[in-house]
């Protein structure tokens, strides 16, 4: 049996959309409840939408299911992270990071320190929730600990393991942005690096000098207070950066991350065993929940008792809702009737480069997760490109730059979830510091304004972009 569908109209989508924004914003900032809530409702007011729309509610319900299916090796690597995060506190893995970095890195050169570790550890791993769950946890205690506050730090993190991310051949984000605009990887990510190091040195140059900003202010008694309390608590060693190391060294040389993170977290609890001398129960325990060390100092205990799978469940939550909330979205055809009333307006390269990138940040916005954006913008725009005979590079370069780079931005969506769970730092109060995000964004609307092609396009009618749509719907 087929159904007669129709697309919504501006009117009906700006009372979903207006809706579930209200709620998203009012639920998490005015009433204090979970943004599940929000997007556990926003199903329901899509469902309607398309119900109204003449769309079967078997389909819908498949729509949303498909687009939890798309995420889940989102979902597997969350819980994997969770699972390493604890295994490695407990381990000593973290303190022993947390101590050493104390004691090694220059409190002026810190913030540009912390950019650097976290990029490469994301371009080895190719991840950036596993660099900011491991890397980035270690450089929070550690810019904690010199007086740094941690909005600034988590910054500082955020656009390493962006930057790193965005650039790895193994990354999941590089891979799907490349091959859903029609790309190959190795070239999408050599039309990215100008783009990305000059945005790169930009950010490390903020950074540095914020840095000295602090550095000028660091108070030494502080530090010495949070080494000494990690070394009453844990066993402190060099051979607590094996496990690290193994990790980094396999995802390098492109193991599937769900198996690795998870062995690295097994490693985790046989160190908690072996070097720590706890009791196998309780090194096992730690991959579920951790239990606060109890050292004296409100924010090393905060820190050291963040890790574990049970500390993953909202964000989970947050990820199954938001990815089943986009392909709703998708089926219902919410964000292609957007896309085709904004892209009248594309007259150039920079409104096209303008148009992806918001396109590609709505996927975060409405559907609060990456994986929708990285999925739904090349899909909506590749005939846009073609028609302008724009480079399918520039596609997969702007959508890249609009979904993973703003994909933190969100309080709601999966990344601004885990971040903010795993630094420790809300969204809103590290949103002012993704300098790396910002300037990217800036430098490629600039170089897009400066191209010999920008003004030459060949605009794309309305009813081109319908025939586009049409065969998106049949494709889905």
């Amino acid at each position: 049996m087929t159904h007669t569908t129709r697309l919504p109209s501006l009117l009906q989508i700006s009372l979903v959309l207006g809706t579930f924004l209200c709620l998203a914003s009012s639920f998490t900032i005015s009433f204090g409840l979970p943004v599940q809530l929000a997007l556990f409702s926003g199903w329901f007011l899509v469902i309607t939408l398309g119900l109204y729309l003449g769309h079967a509610y078997d389909e819908l319900e498949k729509a949303a299911s498909k687009g939890i299916h798309d995420g889940m090796s989102a979902i597997l690597i969350l819980l994997s992270v969770g699972v390493l995060t604890g295994t490695w506190v407990s381990g000593g893995v973290v303190p022993s990071i947390i101590y050493f970095g104390l004691n090694s890195i220059s409190p002026l050169l810190f913030l540009p320190t912390t950019v650097l570790i976290c990029s490469i550890t994301a371009l080895a791993t190719g991840t950036s929730w596993g660099a900011a769950g491991t890397a980035g946890i270690a450089m929070m205690g550690i810019g904690q600990g010199m007086g740094i506050p941690a909005p600034v730090i988590a910054g500082a993190v955020l656009s390493g393991v962006y930057f790193g991310d965005k650039l790895s051949p193994l990354s999941d984000s590089v891979i799907l942005a490349s091959s859903m605009s029609g790309v190959k990887v190795p070239s999408h990510i050599k039309r990215m690096l100008p783009i990305s190091v000059t945005s790169y040195l930009i950010t490390i140059v903020l950074f540095g000098m914020t840095g000295l900003q602090y550095g000028q202010s660091i108070d030494l008694n502080q530090i010495d207070q949070i080494t000494q309390a990690l070394d009453s608590h844990f066993h402190i060693s060099w051979v607590s950066l094996i496990p690290p190391v193994i990790v980094i060294t396999l995802l390098a040389r492109n193991k599937p991350a769900f198996p690795v993170i998870s062995f690295g977290a097994f490693l985790g609890s046989v160190w908690a065993f072996v070097f720590q001398g706890q009791d196998p129960i309780l090194s096992l325990r730690s991959a579920w929940i951790l239990t606060s060390p109890d050292t004296g100092i409100s924010m090393l205990d905060q820190l050291l008792s963040s890790g574990g799978m049970y500390n993953m469940l909202g964000s989970l939550a947050v990820i199954i809702f938001g990815l089943g909330f986009g392909g709703l979205l998708d089926k219902v055809g919410i964000i292609s009737a957007i896309a085709q009333r904004m892209e009248k307006k594309i007259k150039s390269e920079t409104s096209l480069t303008g148009f992806t990138i918001v396109t590609a940040f709505m996927g975060n916005l409405l559907g609060s997760a990456m994986y929708v954006s990285l999925i739904l913008t090349p899909r909506l725009l590749a005939k846009t490109y073609d028609r302008m005979k724009a480079d399918r590079h520039l596609l997969s370069r702007n959508s890249e730059f609009g979904g993973t780079l703003t994909s933190g931005m969100v309080p709601w969506s999966d990344n601004g979830i885990f971040m903010a769970g795993i630094l420790g730092v809300s969204t809103i109060e590290y949103l002012p510091y993704m300098w790396l995000s910002y300037s990217c964004i800036v430098v490629a609307i600039l170089v897009s304004y400066l191209s010999p092609r920008n003004g030459q396009a060949e605009e794309v009618s309305n009813s081109d972009f319908v025939e586009n749509n049409n065969q998106l719907e049949t494709e889905v």
